[in-house]
C-alpha cells in the first residue's frame, strides 16, 4: 500500500477531537465496536471504503479496524471531505486518500490507491469503487465477497449491473433498509440540508415558498422539515404515485418550471443529473437560493448556469451570486435579476455544514458494520447480485437504538406472530 495521502499530518489532533465528539453521540456503533474489538471477526480481511470522509464516516473505519479488519479509505467527494479527520484516521493506523478540494483526477486516483488494498469486502457510495472493480484492467474482483452500497444512486448501478448479469460479487442494498432510508434518508436529510441552508443564508425559512424537487425519501424528508420550518412547500416530481402521494401528504404538485418561477428556495433532491438547467435557472425569482441535495454537483447545471449569467461574485461564504438577464416577457431589460448557489452546487449539507446529525447516522453505520460482519460470515456462500440488508440486521440495529433512549416496547405474542407470518 502507498503511504496515506492528506493534507497534513498536523491536523491529527483536530481530527482526534471531532472523533470523540461522534464516537460519544454513536451508542450504538459504540457498543459494536466493543463486541467486535472482542471478537475480531474481520481478522485477515481487508476492507476499501468510498464514503463522505467526515468523522462519523472515520468512526466507522475505527470500528471495523478494533474487529480486526485492516482498512483503507477514500472520500468519495473531495468538497466533503475534513482535512483533520483525514489525519486523525491515517495516524490510527487507516490508510487514507482523501484532500479537501482535490481534482477529479486526483479524486480518481485515489479511489484506485484505495484499492490497492486488495479488499475482501467493500463499502461504497455511489458504486464507484463497485465500478472501478468491474473494469477490465481490475483483476480484483476474483477475492471480494461482496459490497455495502450506501446511497440510492449506487443501488440503481447496482441493479442495473445485476439485471444485465455483469455484477460479479453480491451488492447489499444498505440504503434500502429501513434503519437507513427511514432515518438517515428522511431525518438526516432534511435536517441537514436546512441546516446547512440557514447557516449560510443566515435566512428565514418561515413565510417563504420553497420548491423540493423529487420526493423520493430524501425529498419527503426535505419537505416535511420545510413545512416544519413555516414554509409553503410546492413539489415538483415526474413519478405521478409520488406526486399524488406529495399531495395527500399535503404538498402542491406542480411543474418544475412553475416551481422555479414561485419558490424562493429551490431545492433539489433527485440524484439525476442536470435536473436544474437554463431553462429553469432563467426564470427563478431575483434572491432565489438554490441548492443540491441529491447526490455530488450531478442535479444542478452550473456549467449552464455560469454560461447564462452576465455576472457572478460571491456574495457570502458558500453562496455565489449569478446575474441573469431579464425574462424579456415578464421583466424590463434593465432588471437586475441575481439567483444565490449555495456550496458550488455540491451536495449542501455537507459543502455548507458538517453532514447529517451524529445520532442519524449512528443507524446508518451501525447496518454498515453489521452488514460487513454477514457479508464476512456468508459472502462466499452469496450468489452476485443485488441483495436486501437481512431483516435482523435492521430490527437488531433498532432495538441497540430503543434501548440507547431508554425505550421499550412490546414483545409480540404467540397470535400475533402466527398472524404476521
Amino acid at each position: 500500500m502507498r503511504p496515506s495521502i492528506i493534507t497534513s499530518p498536523a491536523l491529527e489532533q483536530d481530527g482526534l477531537e471531532r472523533l470523540a465528539w461522534v464516537r460519544a453521540n454513536m451508542p450504538v456503533l459504540r457498543g459494536l465496536e466493543d463486541e467486535m474489538r472482542a471478537t475480531r471477526p474481520f481478522d485477515g480481511l481487508s476492507i476499501a471504503m468510498s464514503l463522505h470522509l467526515e468523522a462519523k464516516t472515520a468512526y466507522l473505519a475505527l470500528v471495523l479496524a478494533a474487529g480486526g479488519a485492516r482498512v483503507a479509505a477514500c472520500g468519495s467527494n473531495a468538497s466533503s471531505t475534513k482535512d483533520d479527520v483525514a489525519a486523525a484516521l491515517a495516524a490510527r493506523g487507516v490508510s487514507v486518500y482523501a484532500k479537501t478540494g482535490s481534482s477529479p483526477q486526483e479524486t480518481e486516483e485515489h479511489r484506485r490507491l484505495t484499492l490497492d488494498v486488495r479488499p475482501d469486502i467493500v463499502i461504497d457510495d455511489g458504486g464507484d469503487l463497485v465500478e472501478l472493480l468491474h473494469e477490465s484492467d481490475c483483476d480484483l474482483d476474483h477475492q471480494v465477497l461482496g459490497a455495502c452500497e450506501e446511497t440510492t444512486t449506487g443501488v440503481k448501478r447496482a441493479l442495473e449491473r445485476a439485471r444485465s448479469g455483469t455484477l460479479r460479487f453480491p451488492v447489499l442494498l444498505i440504503n434500502d433498509a429501513r434503519c437507513k432510508h427511514l432515518f438517515d434518508n428522511v431525518f438526516g436529510t432534511g435536517e441537514s440540508a436546512w441546516t446547512a441552508i440557514m447557516r449560510t443564508s443566515n435566512l428565514s425559512v418561515a413565510g417563504k415558498t420553497v420548491a423540493i424537487v423529487g420526493y423520493g425519501w430524501c425529498g419527503r424528508g426535505c419537505a416535511h422539515r420545510a413545512r416544519g420550518l413555516g414554509a409553503r412547500v410546492l413539489v415538483s416530481e415526474i413519478d405521478p404515485v409520488k406526486a399524488l402521494e406529495a399531495a395527500m401528504d399535503g404538498y402542491e404538485p406542480v411543474p418544475l418550471l412553475e416551481a422555479c418561477r414561485r419558490a424562493d428556495t429551490i431545492l433539489s433532491v433527485t440524484g439525476a443529473r442536470h435536473t436544474l438547467r437554463a431553462e429553469h435557472f432563467s426564470v427563478m425569482k431575483s434572491g432565489a437560493l438554490v441548492a443540491n441535495a441529491g447526490h455530488f454537483r450531478d442535479d444542478i447545471d452550473t456549467e449552464a448556469l455560469a454560461d447564462l449569467a452576465t455576472e457572478q461574485k460571491d456574495i457570502r461564504d458558500g453562496i455565489r451570486g449569478y446575474r441573469i438577464p431579464a425574462d424579456s416577457d415578464e421583466e424590463p431589460a434593465s432588471t437586475e435579476r441575481w439567483i444565490h448557489l449555495l456550496g458550488d452546487g455540491n451536495i449542501v449539507n455537507i459543502a455548507c455544514s458538517d453532514g447529517h446529525p451524529t445520532e442519524i447516522m449512528d443507524l446508518s453505520f451501525a447496518v454498515q458494520a453489521l452488514s460487513v460482519l454477514y457479508l464476512a460470515q456468508h459472502g462466499r456462500d452469496l450468489e452476485p447480485g443485488a441483495i436486501a440488508v437481512p431483516p435482523e440486521i435492521d430490527e437488531r440495529v433498532a432495538r441497540l437504538k430503543l434501548k440507547a433512549m431508554n425505550l421499550a416496547i412490546d414483545e409480540p405474542t404467540t397470535d400475533a406472530r402466527a398472524v404476521d407470518a
